[in-house]
């Protein structure tokens, strides 16, 4: 079992920012090998580019456009989609579509996913609450290394 202990059984849903994550399986069903939630992602909105030293991610693109931004790489991806993000790779994605964006993703190990639970419950604004994020992403082994992606800026391609 890895050191992450889910604040949420399988199953919950949260809303955090533009955004509304469903846990699908956690490391109690999984004894912490993976873990999956589901996102629904509003058009123009996407994480902060980060780095996960802990997990692997396998993001599927059920419907929606999406731009992904890895380590400078530009992916345009929709519906059927997959993108894998090994750990260690600075990432973000942006949905660049008119509708919200609908994914899957995997992580393994499991755990992760509690993040956005964890963030929801205690209100976490990226512009409010930088210190208190940033502390939350650290104890998930996660790291925020610049700012959402805006498709067609500099940070889009890659600078």
């Amino acid at each position: 079992m890895n050191a992450y202990t889910p604040l949420r059984p399988a199953g919950t849903t949260v809303r955090w920012l533009d955004s509304v994550y469903t846990i699908q399986l956690g490391p109690a069903e999984t004894g912490g090998a993976v873990g999956m939630f589901a996102a629904i992602v509003q058009p123009d909105a996407g994480p902060p580019r980060h780095i996960h030293r802990n997990e692997d991610e396998i993001i599927h693109v059920i419907e929606g456009e999406v731009t992904f931004w890895l380590e400078g790489q530009i992916l345009a991806r929709r519906g059927g989609d997959t993108v894998f993000i090994p750990r260690g790779k600075e990432h973000a994605f942006h949905v660049t579509g008119a509708e919200p964006a609908r994914f899957v993703t995997v992580v393994t190990p499991g755990g992760f996913e509690s993040f956005f639970a964890r963030a929801a419950e205690a209100g976490l604004q990226p512009q409010r609450h930088r210190a208190e994020l940033d502390a939350l992403a650290a104890a998930y082994g996660c790291v925020f290394t610049g700012p959402p992606l805006r498709v067609g800026t500099p940070a889009a391609a890659g600078a």
